[in-house]
């Protein structure tokens, strides 16, 4: 990076975009401009995946690892990229919180650590992982892996470092060269990641850069023939868009989309604890979490305990959240909560835009009263917005749990664990926790079902997907 001027990082070193047009980062906090970041097309996308396959090609044209590199150089570079970062904390924690608005201690303390932790993850899981072997009388069967080729990794705006590490980590581990194109909202860590990896002696294209806008940049790269396999986190509509796109042309796409999860409370539940919990899964990040607990349901004889207190924790998190993440986002949040009054919701706090210095700000909001079936209980806002909905018994509680196109997460609050498991069988969805939310162990299985998405990320689902499997048979 020079200035307030990020060009696309290509082959090891800054590259400007075949046209002039740029596109204004600016602070969510109070609208100011940070930097301007090209606005990337066709051309320029067919110049960074050229990068990306002539990287494939150093390492024999997708026979060994991009860029020449072996298990134990990948691991090596992983490692020494997440010690860099590590060093440098405080530098990639600014720029984070500059980008997305959030407060700088979040950004400190979450999301560049766990970025790093990913990258020291599959440094480490690559070292691990063994082939498969299979014998019978006449024959021995070996799984190799080789990699996909050349990448394409397209990532939000909410967590820019630490969803990029999630997919790169992987990525590279496998031996793949990757083209990345972060949102144009948070630019600024991909580029300073990019930069890392140069210094730390990664082979020129085995990890480019390409900063545009979705339906230009992100869409030449889906496009691209010689981009093998699309790995997508964001909005379920673009995320429909990829698969139509890829699918004629026979590319891996993994998706993590949206979610409108259900935070399940039982009168039996330990209420401090469940409380800070809900309260946590409702507005951390301002409620821009995809994994974001937005429906809260709870049991009849605690529903008006459960509110009265959610509303005091909703003023709580009021001082320790940042603005969302653009000014036409707040107005979609708001939209939602103006519907939710038409529609006869009962807003108990929250519900305005706060803007000091011209920002995104706006205050966490608590609505009861609405029907289930409305679309302010149904469709995902991403803003720090729930809604209360009051069950009878469990089994009114697992019909609204899952009465939801989307099906990504779930919490259940109870101390009854027999009832907990039995329950979370029953949901319908990727991921469940409970008396707990996003408590985190990178080797299991992350994504949705439904409208939340297809494949899975995390430990070896990651690795099979940035992989294609081969089988050896040899006859005895």
């Amino acid at each position: 990076m020079k200035g307030d001027t990020l060009s696309n990082w290509i082959a090891g070193q800054a590259v400007e975009a075949a046209g002039s047009e740029r596109i204004e980062n600016l602070d969510p906090r109070d609208g100011t401009l940070i930097n301007t970041i090209p606005c990337s097309g066709p051309k320029d996308a067919e110049v960074a995946v050229s990068a990306a396959s002539s990287c494939m090609e150093q390492g024999g044209g997708g026979q060994g690892g991009a860029g020449g590199l072996n298990v134990a150089d990948r691991s090596a570079l992983l490692r020494s990229v997440a010690d860099s970062v590590e060093r440098r904390l405080e530098q990639y924690a600014e720029a984070e919180s500059r980008d997305t608005g959030k407060p700088l201690e979040v950004a400190m303390e979450v999301d560049i650590p766990r970025g790093v932790e990913n990258l020291r993850f599959f440094a480490q899981a690559i070292e691990e992982r063994q082939p498969m072997s299979f014998s019978s009388a006449s024959s021995v069967n070996e799984v190799l892996d080789r990699p996909v080729g050349s990448v394409a990794l397209i990532t939000p705006w909410n967590f820019p470092f630490h969803l990029l590490t999630w997919k790169l980590g992987p990525a590279i581990a496998m031996g793949n060269a990757i083209v990345a194109k972060p949102s144009e909202l948070t630019p600024t860590t991909a580029t300073m990641l990019a930069e890392e990896f140069t210094g730390a002696g990664a082979p020129d294209g085995l990890f480019n850069i390409l900063h545009g806008k979705g339906a230009e940049a992100g869409d030449a790269l889906v496009r691209s023939e010689n981009i093998n396999a699309v790995s997508f986190t964001g909005g379920t509509a673009t995320g429909r868009t990829i698969a139509e796109v890829a699918a004629p042309l026979l590319k891996k796409v993994s998706l993590e989309l949206g979610g409108k999860n259900p935070s399940v409370v039982f009168a039996d539940c330990e209420f401090s604890s469940t409380l800070e919990g809900i309260a946590k899964a409702a507005f951390f990040n301002s409620g821009q979490v995809c994994l974001c607990g937005s429906r809260i349901l709870v049991e009849d004889a605690l529903h008006d305990a459960l509110v009265e207190s959610l509303v005091e924790q909703a003023a709580q998190w009021s001082d320790r959240i940042g603005p969302l993440i653009t000014k036409e986002h707040r107005n979609k949040v708001a939209s939602y909560v103006a519907l939710a009054a038409k529609d006869g919701g009962r807003i108990m706090c929250g519900g305005e835009e706060e803007s000091p210095e011209d920002g995104a700000w706006f205050a966490p909001t608590v609505i009861c009263g609405l029907e289930h079936s409305s679309r302010t209980a149904q469709e995902e806002i991403f803003g720090p917005v729930v809604t209360i909905h009051p069950f009878k018994d469990e089994d009114e509680a697992l019909q609204l749990a899952n009465d939801t196109d989307f099906g990504l997460a779930g919490t259940i609050w109870t101390s009854d664990m027999v009832r907990a498991q039995r329950f979370a069988q029953k949901m319908e969805t990727g991921m469940v926790w409970v008396n707990t939310w996003n408590e985190r162990d990178l080797r299991v299985p992350f994504g949705g079902m439904k409208q939340s998405g297809s494949g899975r990320e995390g430990g070896r689902w990651s690795m099979d997907f940035f992989s294609e499997a081969r089988n050896v048979c040899v006859k005895q």
